[in-house]
């Protein structure tokens, strides 16, 4: 007889990999006084061991990073488990598929594939708002995962107690752990991120084509590395140089949608102030290095910050032709990359001017 060996069984088929972005790690996340309490505590639920503290809620307003966090504690917690089942999805994804299995009439499936995940990460919750059902289902998912002593991280735009139309005893839930807020990233932040972006982007980038983004672009940290991308995407197809004059108009309408209005009478008082003048000085005819550095320096603000045109701004620096305006504005471009006495002028007269 013709011995037939038994099928060998098929291999269990392996979870699904999560659908983590590879560029948002915690290496690529530029921390500050307005993020760095979410960051901790990001790294510290996706070490080793148990958690010291689960659900982690992160809430913040549009792109100021709580994506970047979630997938960054993703990559971590893989790193340090990587047999560990980490399940990553939207508040949208979450209802979608809740919907499907209701409809499919296989709701045991969906609720083992969440509760079996060793890290559960849900973002934008504040979808969940007013959806009954979903919320019941989350509600559930929730109390198991925690109950099991397994990592739960959560982002919203909104603190839990904000979050209209989700039920109290969810936002309860919610509260159990940990909840951190990312603010605004202040203007040294800003242009850490931007620095910083420009690196990845391999793109030579001018430090005033740095500060402009920094200075103008001040919410959400999305819009401000985009600006960058298109900067460098024009002058990449365009052949030109990365200026600042390039970057303006590139940003124009970008750039006015977050200027706040200066005038040039408002940068003459400021920067009388800040060189101990008198605002008459700048005006006036007087050539001393003492007074013509920091009329050439106030030209340069009102060229940055301002809508006037050249001739209008020399008239208003005591009927000066526009050459003189731009003989001034390219003077301070170039003693900004030679002089820190210079630059560290600009920085301060930028940052009061545009705060």
């Amino acid at each position: 007889a013709v011995l037939t060996p038994a099928p060998v069984p098929a291999p269990a088929p392996s979870a699904p990999r999560p659908q983590l972005d590879t560029r948002l790690s915690f290496d690529r996340f530029v921390a500050g006084p307005c993020n760095r309490v979410a960051l901790n505590a990001a790294r510290a639920l996706a070490e080793p061991g148990a958690p010291r503290f689960s659900p982690l809620f992160l809430h913040a307003a549009t792109g100021l990073g709580k994506t970047h966090l979630l997938h960054a504690i993703g990559h971590a917690f893989l790193r340090h488990q990587p047999d560990a089942q980490v399940l990553f999805m939207s508040a949208e994804r979450f209802m979608f598929d809740f919907v499907q299995a209701m409809r499919g009439r296989d709701t045991f499936a969906f609720k083992q594939r969440l509760r079996a995940a060793d890290l559960l990460m849900i973002d934008d919750l504040q979808f969940i708002a007013g959806k009954d059902a979903t919320q019941e289902e989350f509600f559930h998912t929730v109390n198991e995962v925690m109950a099991a002593g397994k990592r739960l991280a959560i982002a919203a735009d909104r603190h839990p107690q904000a979050l209209d139309g989700v039920e109290p005893r969810l936002v309860s839930r919610l509260g159990m752990g940990l909840i951190a807020d990312i603010r605004a990233p202040d203007a040294d932040l800003r242009h850490a991120i931007v620095a910083r972006k420009a690196d990845d982007l391999e793109a030579i980038v001018p430090a005033d084509v740095l500060d402009l983004l920094a200075s103008r672009i001040t919410g959400s940290i999305r819009e401000l590395e985009g600006a960058l991308n298109r900067v460098v995407a024009y002058a990449q197809l365009t052949g030109d140089a990365v200026t600042l004059d390039f970057a303006t108009a590139t940003l124009g309408d970008q750039l006015r949608g977050h200027a706040r209005r200066v005038t040039i009478d408002e940068i003459q008082k400021l920067v009388s102030q800040h060189f101990e003048l008198k605002p008459l000085d700048l005006v006036s005819a007087r050539r001393a290095r003492a007074v013509a550095r920091p009329r050439q320096i106030a030209m340069y603000l009102a060229k940055r910050l301002t809508t006037r045109s050249l001739p209008e701004i020399g008239r208003k620096f005591g009927g000066r032709d526009h050459s003189t305006v731009i003989h001034a504005v390219r003077r301070v471009e170039q003693l900004r990359d030679s002089d820190r006495d210079v630059d560290n002028a600009v920085r301060v007269l930028l940052r009061e001017l545009e705060g």
